[in-house]
């Protein structure tokens, strides 16, 4: 079994999702199911068990799961031991995060990073950062700076550099949200809201109003990215949830206004990931030595 198929065994073992794993190897779903039928006839025993509906592990298949993760760290391991006698590591070093990061976090761990790995080209993509997981997991990048979610799968290694807080925005500039927040008791299912598509802050915001009792959220848009979020805000659109480090970063933050007495929201940790089968070799090794 060469290790092309065991890493697309382990991917798929995680998202149980034939179409989903054949995206990121950058193969069909049937030359995915090709390569695991001959796993499964080389080994003698079904590893997986697939209907029209959903994939599942059978007993042998969750049994191979842990051998597959072991060999591919094996392999890490053993190239990263065979690359130690380099005296500077080289190489490019791809790194995701949010704009915001990039500005925030990123410059002090590159700092240290590039003190003592100066020939290691740094290749930095910038998005959502909801994004970055699924970033990692088609191993389009290395390394990533993310919320950690709620729920962090095991294929991922995840290191905790902050504890980001939240607040509620509203914009500053006379509209008829402001109007609205100005009234003796605020009817929260008529404020119009800005929320992100996905990650931890949705999920905070949807904590956070459930405790209102107010019925259904009035929601008036939803945006990819909390930068966008607070230009929305800021051009009176509505109110949102949204990071402080974002507000403060922001080129519009004295268009917004954090609301007092809205109510406790739980922050965050922001950490670096990487995936668990990538973490020994070198570059990524490095990078995460450099955050002690």
């Amino acid at each position: 079994m060469d290790l092309k198929s065991l890493e697309m065994f382990q991917h798929l073992s995680n998202s149980l999702h034939f179409g989903k794993t054949a995206k990121v190897y950058h193969v069909s779903p049937s030359t995915l199911s090709r390569t695991i039928q001959r796993m499964e006839d080389s080994l003698g025993t079904e590893l997986l068990h697939r209907d029209n509906r959903k994939v599942v592990l059978t007993d042998a298949g969750q049994k191979f799961q842990t051998y597959a993760m072991q060999q591919l760290e094996q392999w890490q391991l053993l190239k990263f031991s065979l690359e130690e006698k380099q005296t500077e590591l080289k190489g490019k070093l791809h790194i995701y995060c949010s704009v915001t990061a990039a500005y925030s976090h990123l410059p002090p761990l590159l700092d240290k990073f590039r003190k003592q790995n100066p020939l290691v080209e740094i290749m930095l993509t910038t998005g959502d950062a909801s994004d970055a997981f699924e970033q990692l997991e088609r191993q389009s990048v290395d390394i990533a700076i993310a919320a950690q979610p709620e729920n962090l799968a095991r294929i991922f290694h995840f290191e905790q550099v902050a504890q980001i807080p939240l607040s509620i925005i509203a914009p500053n500039m006379i509209c008829k949200v402001q109007q609205l927040l100005q009234e003796n008791v605020v009817s929260w299912a008529n404020i119009p809201i800005i929320l992100a598509e996905h990650g931890p802050a949705r999920k905070r915001f949807e904590y956070w109003y459930r405790k209102k009792q107010q019925g259904k959220p009035n929601i008036y848009a939803t945006v990819s990215g909390h930068e966008a979020l607070v230009s929305m805000v800021a051009l009176g659109c509505g109110v949102g949830i949204v990071p402080q480090v974002v507000v403060e970063n922001s080129p519009v933050k004295d268009r917004v206004q954090y609301l007092p007495n809205a109510g406790e929201i739980e922050p965050f940790a922001l950490g670096i990931c990487c995936l668990n089968q990538n973490k020994q070799q070198p570059l990524v090794k490095a990078f995460l030595d450099a955050l002690l």
